[in-house]
Parts: structure tokens; sequence; C-alpha cells
């Protein structure tokens, strides 16, 4: 995929989706009768005040790479190894049995 459709993805979402860390934040500040969440910043509520939609973002950034961007090693020897794993005996058995039925087939 180019690089543009993947910026488009994280544009949309930083310019549709992330601002509502902040209204969650104000919600949360709300509920707990906070003005702010800290001093250091004067006159702009602190600085969980000016980060509320970037940690929204960071949270997306890393999932949107996950799933899309980073490169899975699909080699034989690490299907195998979460085969290994992740599967228990009796289900790494009727694995092999179906495997052995769809090689004799020529499948």
């Amino acid at each position: 995929m180019p690089v543009q459709w993947h910026a488009l993805a994280l544009g949309l979402f930083a310019s549709i989706i992330a601002p509502f860390g902040g209204f969650f934040a104000s919600g949360f500040k709300r509920a707990f009768k906070f003005k702010d969440f800290g001093d250091n910043i004067p006159g702009h509520g602190g600085f969980t005040d000016r980060m509320d939609c970037q940690m929204v973002m960071a949270v997306f950034a890393y999932i949107y790479y996950q799933s899309f961007v980073m490169v899975q090693d699909l080699s034989v020897e690490t299907i195998l190894e979460q085969i290994l794993r992740n599967l228990t005996i009796e289900v790494q058995h009727d694995l092999y049995k179906q495997l052995g039925k769809l090689l004799a087939r020529g499948n």
C-alpha cells in the first residue's frame, strides 16, 4: 500500500476521532470536579489537557502499524513454531491427520 494511503488513514483518524480524547478528558474532569489536570502550563489546563488527543492517536497509530504496516514473517519455521506453542497435542494430531489427507489427495 502506498504511503499516501497510510497518511490518509492516520490523518482522518487524527482529525475526526482523536479530538474525542479531549471530550472524554473534559467529562472525566467534570465528573471528579477538577478545574484542570495540573499547573504545568498556566492557563492551558496542564500537560494532560495538551496531550489527551495525542494519547488516543498514539494508541491508534500503534494498532494501525501492527495491523497494516508491519511485515509478518510467514516462513514455514515460524508457522510450525506457532503451532507447537499455541495448539494442544490433540489439536496438533488432528491438524497432522488433516494435512496428511490433503497431501494424499494432491491438493
